[in-house]
Protein backbone atom coordinates (compact mmCIF):
# COMPACT_ATOMS: atom_id res chain seq x y z
CA UNK A 1 0.00 0.00 0.00
CA UNK A 2 0.71 -0.05 -0.20
CA UNK A 3 -0.36 -1.16 0.45
CA UNK A 4 -0.22 -3.32 -0.55
CA UNK A 5 -2.10 -6.85 1.07
CA UNK A 6 -0.09 -11.18 1.01
CA UNK A 7 0.17 -12.73 -1.68
CA UNK A 8 -3.13 -13.40 -1.78
CA UNK A 9 -3.67 -15.53 0.94
CA UNK A 10 -6.67 -13.37 1.60
CA UNK A 11 -8.56 -15.40 -0.96
CA UNK A 12 -8.84 -18.06 1.68
CA UNK A 13 -10.13 -15.52 4.15
CA UNK A 14 -12.65 -14.15 1.73
CA UNK A 15 -14.02 -17.62 1.39
CA UNK A 16 -14.27 -17.88 5.14
CA UNK A 17 -11.61 -20.51 5.27
CA UNK A 18 -10.36 -19.49 8.68
CA UNK A 19 -12.23 -18.86 11.88
CA UNK A 20 -9.59 -17.74 14.30
CA UNK A 21 -10.10 -17.53 18.04
CA UNK A 22 -8.19 -17.21 21.29
CA UNK A 23 -5.03 -15.33 22.02
CA UNK A 24 -4.75 -12.56 19.42
CA UNK A 25 -4.62 -9.12 21.00
CA UNK A 26 -5.70 -5.66 19.95
CA UNK A 27 -3.40 -3.92 22.38
CA UNK A 28 0.16 -2.85 21.77
CA UNK A 29 1.63 -5.63 23.86
CA UNK A 30 4.72 -7.69 23.36
CA UNK A 31 5.14 -11.33 22.51
CA UNK A 32 5.02 -13.56 25.56
CA UNK A 33 7.76 -15.74 24.10
CA UNK A 34 10.70 -14.02 25.76
CA UNK A 35 12.70 -17.12 26.59
CA UNK A 36 15.42 -17.16 29.24
CA UNK A 37 19.00 -16.01 29.20
CA UNK A 38 20.93 -14.55 26.29
CA UNK A 39 20.16 -11.32 24.48
CA UNK A 40 16.68 -10.00 23.77
CA UNK A 41 16.14 -8.37 20.38
CA UNK A 42 12.94 -6.44 19.77
CA UNK A 43 11.24 -6.27 16.39
CA UNK A 44 9.13 -3.13 16.25
CA UNK A 45 5.83 -2.98 14.39
CA UNK A 46 4.03 0.08 13.08
CA UNK A 47 0.56 -0.35 11.60
CA UNK A 48 -3.03 0.84 12.02
CA UNK A 49 -4.19 -1.28 14.95
CA UNK A 50 -7.39 0.72 15.38
CA UNK A 51 -9.71 2.44 12.90
CA UNK A 52 -10.99 1.53 9.45
CA UNK A 53 -7.80 -0.28 8.37
CA UNK A 54 -7.24 -2.19 11.62
CA UNK A 55 -8.10 -5.54 10.00
CA UNK A 56 -4.96 -5.18 7.89
CA UNK A 57 -2.86 -3.76 10.73
CA UNK A 58 -3.73 -6.50 13.19
CA UNK A 59 -2.89 -9.11 10.57
CA UNK A 60 0.52 -7.47 10.19
CA UNK A 61 1.10 -7.45 13.95
CA UNK A 62 0.08 -11.06 14.50
CA UNK A 63 2.14 -12.34 11.58
CA UNK A 64 5.28 -10.64 12.89
CA UNK A 65 4.55 -12.11 16.31
CA UNK A 66 4.31 -15.56 14.72
CA UNK A 67 7.70 -15.10 13.04
CA UNK A 68 9.31 -14.08 16.34
CA UNK A 69 7.80 -17.03 18.17
CA UNK A 70 8.88 -19.40 15.40
CA UNK A 71 12.48 -18.12 15.55
CA UNK A 72 12.49 -18.54 19.34
CA UNK A 73 11.05 -22.05 19.16
CA UNK A 74 13.69 -23.08 16.63
CA UNK A 75 16.47 -21.27 18.52
CA UNK A 76 17.20 -19.88 15.07
CA UNK A 77 19.67 -17.26 16.30
CA UNK A 78 21.63 -18.85 19.11
CA UNK A 79 21.75 -16.71 22.23
CA UNK A 80 19.06 -14.34 20.94
CA UNK A 81 15.41 -14.22 21.96
CA UNK A 82 13.05 -12.16 19.83
CA UNK A 83 10.08 -10.20 21.09
CA UNK A 84 7.80 -7.64 19.48
CA UNK A 85 6.52 -4.21 20.39
CA UNK A 86 3.61 -2.87 18.31
CA UNK A 87 2.71 0.78 17.75
CA UNK A 88 -0.64 2.01 16.41
CA UNK A 89 -0.29 4.69 13.72
CA UNK A 90 -4.05 4.85 12.95
CA UNK A 91 -3.00 5.28 9.28
CA UNK A 92 -1.86 8.83 10.15
CA UNK A 93 1.60 10.13 9.13
CA UNK A 94 1.97 12.24 12.28
CA UNK A 95 1.33 9.22 14.51
CA UNK A 96 3.73 7.15 12.44
CA UNK A 97 6.50 9.70 12.91
CA UNK A 98 5.94 9.73 16.68
CA UNK A 99 6.03 5.93 16.71
CA UNK A 100 9.27 5.93 14.74
CA UNK A 101 10.86 8.24 17.30
CA UNK A 102 9.66 5.99 20.13
CA UNK A 103 11.01 2.85 18.46
CA UNK A 104 14.38 4.49 17.83
CA UNK A 105 14.58 5.37 21.54
CA UNK A 106 14.27 1.69 22.50
CA UNK A 107 17.81 0.36 22.15
CA UNK A 108 16.62 -3.24 22.00
CA UNK A 109 14.81 -2.56 18.69
CA UNK A 110 17.02 -3.74 15.82
CA UNK A 111 14.39 -3.72 13.07
CA UNK A 112 10.88 -2.50 12.34
CA UNK A 113 8.12 -4.07 10.24
CA UNK A 114 5.71 -1.59 8.70
CA UNK A 115 3.99 0.63 8.02
CA UNK A 116 0.90 -0.21 5.96
CA UNK A 117 0.42 3.17 4.29
CA UNK A 118 2.91 4.82 1.94
CA UNK A 119 2.04 8.26 3.32
CA UNK A 120 2.93 7.06 6.82
CA UNK A 121 6.19 5.61 5.53
CA UNK A 122 7.18 9.00 4.14
CA UNK A 123 6.97 10.47 7.63
CA UNK A 124 9.07 7.69 9.18
CA UNK A 125 11.89 7.02 6.75
CA UNK A 126 14.28 9.79 7.79
CA UNK A 127 13.79 9.09 11.50
CA UNK A 128 14.81 5.47 11.03
CA UNK A 129 17.58 6.25 8.57
CA UNK A 130 19.20 8.82 10.88
CA UNK A 131 19.29 6.10 13.57
CA UNK A 132 20.52 3.45 11.09
CA UNK A 133 17.48 1.35 12.11
CA UNK A 134 16.27 -0.97 9.38
CA UNK A 135 12.62 -0.79 8.30
CA UNK A 136 10.93 -3.45 6.15
CA UNK A 137 7.42 -2.73 4.92
CA UNK A 138 5.12 -5.58 3.93
CA UNK A 139 2.68 -3.27 2.19
CA UNK A 140 4.02 0.06 0.88
CA UNK A 141 3.85 0.27 -2.90
CA UNK A 142 4.60 3.90 -3.79
CA UNK A 143 7.75 3.85 -6.00
CA UNK A 144 9.13 7.12 -4.61
CA UNK A 145 9.87 5.51 -1.25
CA UNK A 146 12.75 3.54 -2.73
CA UNK A 147 13.47 5.25 -6.04
CA UNK A 148 13.03 8.95 -5.26
CA UNK A 149 10.38 11.47 -6.25
CA UNK A 150 11.61 11.59 -9.86
CA UNK A 151 11.62 7.78 -10.19
CA UNK A 152 10.04 7.85 -13.65
CA UNK A 153 13.08 9.66 -15.04
CA UNK A 154 15.98 9.11 -12.65
CA UNK A 155 15.94 6.46 -9.93
CA UNK A 156 17.80 7.46 -6.78
CA UNK A 157 17.49 5.59 -3.49
CA UNK A 158 16.65 8.11 -0.74
CA UNK A 159 17.21 5.93 2.35
CA UNK A 160 19.48 2.92 2.73
CA UNK A 161 17.59 1.68 5.81
CA UNK A 162 14.24 1.23 4.01
CA UNK A 163 13.24 -2.07 2.36
CA UNK A 164 9.95 -3.70 1.35
CA UNK A 165 8.69 -7.18 0.54
CA UNK A 166 5.76 -6.00 -1.62
CA UNK A 167 6.19 -4.91 -5.22
CA UNK A 168 5.49 -1.32 -6.28
CA UNK A 169 2.76 0.63 -8.04
CA UNK A 170 5.17 1.18 -10.91
CA UNK A 171 4.26 -2.42 -11.72
CA UNK A 172 0.84 -2.83 -10.08
CA UNK A 173 -0.89 0.07 -11.86
CA UNK A 174 0.25 -0.91 -15.37
CA UNK A 175 -0.47 -4.59 -14.65
CA UNK A 176 -4.06 -3.66 -13.82
CA UNK A 177 -4.32 -1.48 -16.93
CA UNK A 178 -3.16 -4.33 -19.15
CA UNK A 179 -5.74 -6.67 -17.65
CA UNK A 180 -8.59 -4.16 -17.90
CA UNK A 181 -7.82 -3.24 -21.52
CA UNK A 182 -6.55 -6.52 -22.97
CA UNK A 183 -8.44 -9.14 -20.96
CA UNK A 184 -11.59 -7.41 -19.71
CA UNK A 185 -11.88 -5.46 -23.01
CA UNK A 186 -12.74 -2.18 -21.31
CA UNK A 187 -11.77 0.93 -23.26
CA UNK A 188 -13.35 3.90 -21.45
CA UNK A 189 -12.31 4.50 -17.84
CA UNK A 190 -13.33 7.00 -15.21
CA UNK A 191 -10.41 7.42 -12.78
CA UNK A 192 -10.98 8.35 -9.13
CA UNK A 193 -8.50 8.63 -6.26
CA UNK A 194 -8.48 9.64 -2.59
CA UNK A 195 -5.69 12.23 -2.97
CA UNK A 196 -3.39 10.25 -0.67
CA UNK A 197 0.12 9.11 -1.56
CA UNK A 198 -0.86 5.51 -2.30
CA UNK A 199 -4.13 6.14 -4.09
CA UNK A 200 -3.04 9.04 -6.27
CA UNK A 201 0.20 7.32 -7.22
CA UNK A 202 -1.51 4.08 -8.16
CA UNK A 203 -4.18 5.87 -10.20
CA UNK A 204 -1.45 7.77 -12.07
CA UNK A 205 0.52 4.67 -13.09
CA UNK A 206 -2.71 2.92 -14.15
CA UNK A 207 -3.78 5.91 -16.23
CA UNK A 208 -0.46 6.24 -18.05
CA UNK A 209 -0.47 2.59 -19.15
CA UNK A 210 -4.19 2.54 -20.00
CA UNK A 211 -3.79 5.50 -22.36
CA UNK A 212 -0.64 3.99 -23.84
CA UNK A 213 -2.62 0.85 -24.71
CA UNK A 214 -5.24 2.91 -26.53
CA UNK A 215 -7.81 3.34 -23.78
CA UNK A 216 -9.65 6.60 -23.18
CA UNK A 217 -9.99 8.41 -19.87
CA UNK A 218 -13.51 9.85 -19.95
CA UNK A 219 -13.38 11.49 -16.54
CA UNK A 220 -11.30 12.03 -13.43
CA UNK A 221 -12.25 12.96 -9.90
CA UNK A 222 -10.89 13.05 -6.37
CA UNK A 223 -12.84 12.10 -3.27
CA UNK A 224 -12.56 13.04 0.38
CA UNK A 225 -11.46 9.86 2.20
CA UNK A 226 -13.28 11.05 5.32
CA UNK A 227 -16.61 10.99 3.48
CA UNK A 228 -18.98 8.13 2.80
CA UNK A 229 -21.32 10.04 0.46
CA UNK A 230 -20.06 9.70 -3.09
CA UNK A 231 -23.38 10.28 -4.85
CA UNK A 232 -22.12 13.30 -6.80
CA UNK A 233 -19.12 11.50 -8.28
CA UNK A 234 -21.27 8.40 -8.87
CA UNK A 235 -23.58 10.50 -11.02
CA UNK A 236 -20.59 11.87 -12.93
CA UNK A 237 -19.47 8.32 -13.62
CA UNK A 238 -22.90 7.35 -14.98
CA UNK A 239 -23.08 10.40 -17.25
CA UNK A 240 -19.54 9.92 -18.56
CA UNK A 241 -20.26 6.77 -20.55
CA UNK A 242 -17.40 4.93 -18.87
CA UNK A 243 -17.41 1.14 -19.09
CA UNK A 244 -15.08 0.76 -16.08
CA UNK A 245 -13.99 2.76 -13.02
CA UNK A 246 -10.48 2.69 -11.65
CA UNK A 247 -10.16 3.73 -8.02
CA UNK A 248 -6.88 4.57 -6.32
CA UNK A 249 -7.45 4.18 -2.60
CA UNK A 250 -8.56 1.76 0.08
CA UNK A 251 -11.57 -0.40 0.85
CA UNK A 252 -13.34 1.78 3.46
CA UNK A 253 -14.13 4.26 0.66
CA UNK A 254 -14.02 1.90 -2.34
CA UNK A 255 -16.86 -0.28 -1.04
CA UNK A 256 -19.43 2.51 -0.61
CA UNK A 257 -18.21 4.11 -3.85
CA UNK A 258 -18.88 0.91 -5.79
CA UNK A 259 -22.30 0.54 -4.19
CA UNK A 260 -23.31 4.12 -5.00
CA UNK A 261 -22.07 3.90 -8.59
CA UNK A 262 -24.18 0.78 -9.14
CA UNK A 263 -27.18 2.53 -7.54
CA UNK A 264 -27.15 5.14 -10.33
CA UNK A 265 -27.77 2.38 -12.85
CA UNK A 266 -24.17 2.30 -14.08
CA UNK A 267 -23.60 -1.45 -13.98
CA UNK A 268 -19.87 -1.25 -14.58
CA UNK A 269 -16.99 -2.79 -12.61
CA UNK A 270 -14.93 -0.86 -10.11
CA UNK A 271 -11.25 -1.81 -10.24
CA UNK A 272 -8.64 -1.06 -7.60
CA UNK A 273 -5.29 -2.12 -6.21
CA UNK A 274 -4.32 -4.09 -3.14
CA UNK A 275 -5.83 -1.35 -1.01
CA UNK A 276 -9.32 -2.64 -1.80
CA UNK A 277 -8.41 -6.33 -1.75
CA UNK A 278 -10.08 -7.27 1.50
CA UNK A 279 -13.35 -9.08 2.34
CA UNK A 280 -14.60 -5.86 3.93
CA UNK A 281 -14.76 -4.25 0.49
CA UNK A 282 -17.31 -6.83 -0.59
CA UNK A 283 -19.40 -6.30 2.54
CA UNK A 284 -19.42 -2.53 2.01
CA UNK A 285 -20.08 -2.74 -1.74
CA UNK A 286 -23.08 -5.00 -1.35
CA UNK A 287 -24.67 -7.56 -3.64
CA UNK A 288 -23.84 -5.68 -6.83
CA UNK A 289 -20.10 -5.98 -6.22
CA UNK A 290 -19.95 -9.06 -8.46
CA UNK A 291 -17.47 -8.38 -11.24
CA UNK A 292 -15.50 -5.73 -9.36
CA UNK A 293 -11.74 -6.31 -9.63
CA UNK A 294 -8.64 -5.83 -7.54
CA UNK A 295 -4.96 -6.47 -8.03
CA UNK A 296 -2.77 -7.63 -5.17
CA UNK A 297 0.86 -8.48 -4.74
CA UNK A 298 1.95 -12.09 -4.93
CA UNK A 299 0.42 -15.33 -6.12
CA UNK A 300 -2.72 -17.06 -4.83
CA UNK A 301 -2.31 -19.17 -1.72
CA UNK A 302 -3.24 -22.38 -3.52
CA UNK A 303 -0.15 -21.98 -5.70
CA UNK A 304 2.32 -21.76 -2.83
CA UNK A 305 3.09 -24.64 -0.48
CA UNK A 306 5.02 -22.23 1.75
CA UNK A 307 1.92 -20.12 2.20
CA UNK A 308 -0.12 -23.15 3.22
CA UNK A 309 2.36 -23.80 6.01
CA UNK A 310 2.01 -20.21 7.16
CA UNK A 311 -1.79 -20.46 7.18
CA UNK A 312 -1.63 -23.70 9.18
CA UNK A 313 0.77 -22.25 11.74
CA UNK A 314 -1.17 -19.02 12.05
CA UNK A 315 -4.37 -20.91 12.74
CA UNK A 316 -2.61 -23.15 15.25
CA UNK A 317 -1.28 -20.10 17.10
CA UNK A 318 -4.86 -19.10 17.86
CA UNK A 319 -4.90 -15.43 16.88
CA UNK A 320 -8.42 -14.08 16.93
CA UNK A 321 -7.69 -11.65 14.09
CA UNK A 322 -7.20 -12.82 10.51
CA UNK A 323 -3.79 -12.39 8.92
CA UNK A 324 -5.57 -10.51 6.13
CA UNK A 325 -3.97 -9.31 2.94
CA UNK A 326 -0.43 -8.66 4.18
CA UNK A 327 0.08 -11.52 6.62
CA UNK A 328 2.55 -13.48 4.51
CA UNK A 329 4.50 -10.37 3.57
CA UNK A 330 4.61 -9.32 7.22
CA UNK A 331 5.96 -12.70 8.29
CA UNK A 332 8.59 -12.48 5.54
CA UNK A 333 9.50 -8.91 6.53
CA UNK A 334 10.05 -10.03 10.12
CA UNK A 335 12.00 -13.08 9.00
CA UNK A 336 14.22 -10.87 6.85
CA UNK A 337 15.11 -8.93 10.01
CA UNK A 338 15.73 -12.20 11.85
CA UNK A 339 18.03 -13.37 9.03
CA UNK A 340 19.95 -10.08 9.13
CA UNK A 341 20.35 -10.34 12.91
CA UNK A 342 21.58 -13.92 12.51
CA UNK A 343 24.18 -12.81 9.98
CA UNK A 344 25.47 -10.08 12.28
CA UNK A 345 25.59 -12.39 15.31
CA UNK A 346 27.34 -15.16 13.37
CA UNK A 347 29.91 -12.70 12.01
CA UNK A 348 30.62 -11.35 15.49
CA UNK A 349 31.43 -14.56 17.32
CA UNK A 350 27.90 -15.26 18.49
CA UNK A 351 27.24 -11.84 20.01
CA UNK A 352 25.69 -8.57 18.93
CA UNK A 353 28.22 -5.80 18.26
CA UNK A 354 27.90 -2.31 19.74
CA UNK A 355 26.85 -0.95 16.34
CA UNK A 356 24.26 -3.70 15.81
CA UNK A 357 21.68 -1.44 14.13
CA UNK A 358 24.05 -0.29 11.41
CA UNK A 359 25.32 -3.82 10.88
CA UNK A 360 21.77 -5.25 10.63
CA UNK A 361 20.80 -2.55 8.12
CA UNK A 362 23.87 -3.37 6.01
CA UNK A 363 23.21 -7.12 6.24
CA UNK A 364 19.62 -6.68 5.03
CA UNK A 365 20.81 -5.78 1.53
CA UNK A 366 22.09 -9.33 0.99
CA UNK A 367 19.33 -11.23 2.78
CA UNK A 368 17.89 -14.02 0.63
CA UNK A 369 15.63 -16.89 1.66
CA UNK A 370 12.58 -18.90 0.62
CA UNK A 371 9.69 -17.26 2.44
CA UNK A 372 5.94 -17.50 2.72
CA UNK A 373 5.49 -15.37 -0.38
CA UNK A 374 8.21 -17.00 -2.44
CA UNK A 375 11.84 -15.99 -2.83
CA UNK A 376 12.62 -13.02 -0.58
CA UNK A 377 15.51 -10.75 -1.55
CA UNK A 378 16.07 -7.09 -2.38
CA UNK A 379 17.42 -5.14 -5.34
CA UNK A 380 19.74 -2.13 -5.21
CA UNK A 381 16.84 0.15 -4.23
CA UNK A 382 15.60 -2.03 -1.39
CA UNK A 383 12.65 -3.21 -3.46
CA UNK A 384 11.45 -6.80 -3.48
CA UNK A 385 12.84 -8.85 -6.34
CA UNK A 386 9.55 -10.79 -6.42
CA UNK A 387 7.32 -8.90 -8.89
CA UNK A 388 4.41 -11.33 -8.95
CA UNK A 389 0.86 -9.90 -9.01
CA UNK A 390 -2.64 -11.35 -9.20
CA UNK A 391 -5.98 -10.03 -10.44
CA UNK A 392 -9.03 -10.98 -8.35
CA UNK A 393 -12.70 -10.73 -9.20
CA UNK A 394 -15.68 -10.66 -6.85
CA UNK A 395 -17.66 -13.85 -7.47
CA UNK A 396 -20.35 -15.32 -5.21
CA UNK A 397 -19.51 -12.89 -2.44
CA UNK A 398 -15.78 -13.62 -2.32
CA UNK A 399 -12.55 -12.71 -4.09
CA UNK A 400 -11.49 -15.24 -6.72
CA UNK A 401 -8.13 -15.21 -8.49
CA UNK A 402 -8.49 -14.84 -12.25
CA UNK A 403 -4.98 -14.14 -13.49
CA UNK A 404 -1.42 -14.10 -12.10
CA UNK A 405 1.66 -12.67 -13.70
CA UNK A 406 3.64 -9.43 -13.81
CA UNK A 407 3.71 -6.23 -15.80
CA UNK A 408 5.52 -6.48 -19.11
CA UNK A 409 6.42 -3.08 -20.46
Amino acid sequence: MRQRSLIAITAALAAGALTLTACGSRDNGKSSDSGSGGTTVTIGIDAPLTGDLSALGLGIKNSVDLAAKTANKQNYVKGVTFKIVAKDDQAQPSAGQQNATSLVADNSVLGVVGPLNSSVAQSMQKVFDDAKLVEVSPANTNPALTQGDDWQNTKTRPYKSYFRTATTDAIQGPFAAQYVYNDAKKTKVFVIDDKKTYGAGLAATFTTEFKKLGGKVVGTQHINPDSKDFSAVATQVKNSGADVVYYGGEYPQAGPLSKQIKATGAKIPVVGGDGIFDPTFIKLAGSNATGDLATSVGAPVEDLDSAKTFVKNYKAAGYKDEYAAYGGYSYDSAWAIIEAVKKVVDDNGGKLPSDARAKVTAAMQNVSFDGVTGKVSFDEYGDATNKQLTVYSVENGAWKAVKSGTYTG
